[in-house]
């Protein structure tokens, strides 16, 4: 076990009965039938304090003298310790026994795959950040099986931006792990997920609202609003730039959806708040690449 690993295992040791618990359900995995529990955060207590709000929709939150530095995005996807099936919790006793079999199938590939981000995990201990960006990465793989009344691409879309987020932290944490740049895949995903998403709900093909909650954070969901604006502001800060004419047509259809969403150019009072105001200052920077005049 290297030192910084070592060194995260003892914080989070510290911590339990602190920050997290194990919740008195107990999960019995639908592919290999391993049973445990599942690590939960404690409310309250001034644990979580609540900071800015990123473009991306992302709560950044100020560690605490008493409990330190809490991510609670590291303890939302349920994973198997065994067979590596993750999924959110809602989701995770109700595969089709079709998808079960390919989840099964797909067991040990999920195992290999895991391995190029981090060569060692324990799911049966308590999580770090590494637990934490991996169930992400996981829950990806897993959604790619399940049934299209389980809204999977949205889901992969929020699991993607997340994964970002995390391994973006981990950068942070440990630079020089190359890191940085795993964390730009995941946004680059996450920007052609999203847009799938938007365009399978458009086309009837898989309707987003089984997703219930569309998050992307977990303090407060933005609901169908807050994946227009993600769309639009994913391609435009992580969309490709190779074939410039694609990008400019895409940024201009980004902008009439934001315009139209939004009352934009217009003076409203239907969708006050941070998104609205997200949405006019992204909505000022598409003009700007676009050279537009006011």
């Amino acid at each position: 076990m290297s030192m910084i690993r070592r060194r995260e295992k003892e914080e989070v040791e510290q911590k339990i009965g602190n920050i997290t618990y194990y919740g008195k359900d107990q999960y019995e995995c639908p592919v290999c039938k391993t049973k445990f529990k599942k690590e939960e955060l404690h409310q309250g207590g001034g644990r979580l304090i609540a900071g800015d709000l990123t473009d991306e929709l992302h709560r950044l939150y100020t560690p605490s003298v008493k409990y330190g530095e809490v991510i609670p995005l590291i303890y939302q996807i349920v994973v198997c310790p065994k067979c590596l099936y993750a999924s959110f919790p809602a989701d995770f006793r109700l595969p089709s026994t079709a998808v079960i079999e390919k989840l099964f199938a797909q067991m040990q590939n999920r195992s290999i795959s895991i391995k190029r981000f981090f060569p060692t995990l324990r799911f049966n201990e308590l999580r770090t950040i590494n637990e934490g960006a991996a169930s992400y990465y996981l829950a990806i793989l897993c959604y790619e099986l399940f049934d299209k009344k389980f809204s999977p691409t949205v889901k992969q879309a929020i699991c993607s931006l997340r994964a970002g987020w995390l391994f973006n932290n981990l950068d942070e944490k440990r630079p020089g792990e190359n890191y940085a740049y795993i964390a730009q895949l995941f946004l680059k995903k996450a920007t052609f997920l999203y847009r799938k998403a938007l365009i399978n709900e458009q086309k009837g093909i898989e309707i987003m609202s089984n997703a219930k909650n569309l998050g992307p954070d977990t303090d407060k969901n933005y609901g169908y609003d807050g994946v227009l604006y993600l769309v639009a502001l994913l391609q435009y800060k992580y969309g490709s730039r190779t074939d410039m004419e694609a990008r400019t047509k895409e940024l201009m259809r980004q902008k009439g959806t934001l315009a139209k969403m939004f009352g934009l150019g217009k003076t409203t009072k239907e969708k006050p708040g941070p998104l609205l105001e997200l949405a006019r200052d992204l909505y000022d920077k598409l003009k700007e690449e676009l050279h537009e005049e006011e």
